[in-house]
C-alpha cells in the first residue's frame, strides 16, 4: 500500500506544478483527476474556447527514458476514450479539443516540458 500512496503522492506533485505552469500560460484549469471506469485524465484545462485534456508524467531519473513515452498507444486510447466520456458529460460537443503531455523530470533541477497537440484518436 506504501508504493501507491508513494505514487499518488509523486503525481499530484507534478500535476501541481503542471497546472503551474499551464496558468502562467493563461490555461484556466478546470478540473482534476477526472475519472470513469476505465480511465483517469490527470489534468482539464481550458484556453481560448478549446478543451485541453493533459496527461502529466513525472519522472525522477531517465532510466527508463523520457517521461512522454510512458503514454504509449494503450494510454493514450484510455485518455481520449475518458475524454469522450468527459464531454458527453459536459454537453461540450461545440468545443474543439486537444491531448497535451506535460512532462516533468525532477533531477538536481525540475525540467518541465509542454507538449501540445501530443496525440489524437486515429
Amino acid at each position: 500500500m506504501e508504493d501507491k500512496s508513494k505514487n499518488r503522492e509523486k503525481g499530484s506533485f507534478g500535476e501541481k506544478l503542471a497546472a503551474k505552469g499551464l496558468i502562467k500560460k493563461g490555461y484556466e484549469i478546470i478540473e482534476f483527476n477526472f475519472c470513469k471506469k476505465g480511465g483517469e485524465i490527470d489534468i482539464i484545462a481550458k484556453k481560448d474556447d478549446v478543451y485541453v485534456f493533459v496527461e502529466v508524467k513525472l519522472r525522477k531519473s531517465l532510466y527508463a527514458g523520457v517521461p512522454c513515452e510512458a503514454v504509449d498507444a494503450a494510454k493514450q486510447k484510455r485518455i481520449i476514450e475518458t475524454a469522450l466520456k468527459y464531454i458527453a458529460e459536459k454537453n461540450l460537443y461545440d468545443y474543439a479539443v486537444r491531448f497535451d503531455v506535460i512532462e516533468i523530470l525532477d533531477l538536481d533541477k525540475i525540467y518541465m516540458r509542454h507538449i501540445e497537440n501530443a496525440f489524437w484518436r486515429q
